[in-house]
């Protein structure tokens, strides 16, 4: 049975909130119909010894050191690899490149890192290559629960790159009781005191399990969706949500403008490396979400088969478990007991890296959406990031 969420009562805008406009734009309307899609580009790999991959700065830089095994790869294939932090926001970076790609030019980039929902905005598009799974063996590493699409269900177009869990995040000496639920976020003592995440997969999603709804079921639609947005207008209008922003609202818990937020579990792992111990991590006793973010070879690029080496090779599951252990994301790759056993305990035994089909269950995937659908419910949904944001 699901628990009722609360309406609209009164609407006011939160200033200072910290989102764009430009940032909460919806991408452009992807009909399938009208200019002719782009060709893609020709492989110039035997040629072209270079590969550049676009991800997310929650990857931090280049370097061996923080995202590992780069050096060897590029030793092992003669290539030189550029691995960059210019994805900050889905729709930013596709507005940055929409043109590019419907040109059918190369964007810069030879691989993309992506949410699932802007990956089938490309597909839709015309705007990916394939992946030549027989150029790829390690693609047999994934564990179904990540190669198994709605967006891709063979996998043409993308492969899983990183997951994580979208949960409850909170300062352990402001809240030194914990958190176990999204409902307990709405206590007035932490008035002006809660962060959310822009995402409306992650946001959206923990409202919806919080009502007991199975986002990865296609039993809720626009009802239950409008319901999730009243919720979060209300918190926002109120005072209760300080600001809904992107990878930003980790700055609000360092500085303890937050003590308490929707957050991803391997930004809270990191931060408490960089900054100490200060920060716990809940998946909420009614379920949390697990993303996952795919990589994609934009159709202007000419250098696929460096792409495919690049990807296989980080689906090796020696690399995977480093690269894993490293950032904190979950590896769509399945890890051995050997391989465990072989970190440290405090790393090996950590569940949101390293999760047991058990830790899977308590986390549910935010169901594909139609892309009629995604335009309608996006729309509501930027209401509420331009109402916090201004």
């Amino acid at each position: 049975m699901t628990r009722d969420l609360p309406s609209l009562t009164r609407r006011h805008v939160l200033k200072g909130a910290g989102v764009g406009a430009a940032a909460l734009t919806l991408a452009a309307c992807a009909t399938g119909q009208g200019p002719e899609r782009p060709t893609a580009a020709s492989d110039s790999s035997e040629t072209q010894k270079a590969v550049r991959v676009d991800s997310w700065e929650t990857y931090r830089n280049t370097t061996d050191e923080d995202f590992p095994s780069i050096e060897r790869f590029a030793g092992s294939f003669g290539l030189d690899v550029t691995y960059t932090s210019a994805v900050k926001d889905d729709n930013l970076y596709y507005n940055q490149v929409k043109a590019n790609l419907a040109a059918g030019n190369d964007i810069g980039a030879d691989a993309v890192v992506l949410s699932q929902f802007m990956v089938a905005k490309w597909m839709q598009l015309g705007y990916l290559q394939e992946f030549t799974h027989s150029r790829m063996p390690n693609i047999g590493n994934i564990r179904d629960r990540f190669m198994g699409a709605e967006h891709d269900p063979n996998r043409r177009f993308s492969i899983p790159w990183r997951s994580g869990f979208t949960g409850l995040a909170w300062n352990k000496e402001a809240i030194p009781e914990g958190l176990t639920s999204v409902d307990e976020l709405w206590d007035a003592s932490l008035k002006g005191k809660v962060g959310v995440m822009s995402s409306m997969q992650s946001t959206i999603g923990l409202l919806l399990t919080n009502a007991g709804i199975d986002i990865s079921s296609s039993d809720w639609g626009e009802t239950e969706f409008a319901a999730a947005v009243d919720m979060l207008r209300q918190q926002v209008t109120s005072g209760q949500i300080r600001a809904i922003k992107g990878n930003q609202y980790l700055d609000d818990l360092k500085t303890g403008e937050t003590v308490a937020a929707f957050a991803r579990s391997a930004d809270i792992l990191r931060l408490n490396e960089e900054a100490g111990d200060q920060w716990a991590f809940a998946i909420p006793s009614e379920g949390g979400v697990l993303w996952t973010q795919d990589i994609v070879i934009p159709i202007g690029s000419q250098r696929r088969t460096n792409v495919e080496n690049f990807v296989n090779y980080y689906l090796d599951p020696t690399v995977a478990v480093e690269v894993a252990a490293k950032t904190h994301f979950v590896s769509p790759v399945e890890i051995s007991r050997e391989s465990l056993d072989a970190l440290p305990p405090e790393i090996s035994g950590e569940v949101t890296v390293f999760p047991t089909p058990v830790t899977l269950q308590t986390a549910k995937t935010f169901r594909h959406l139609s892309q009629s659908e995604e335009q309608k419910l996006m729309a509501q949904y930027q209401t509420v990031l331009l109402a916090a944001g201004g």
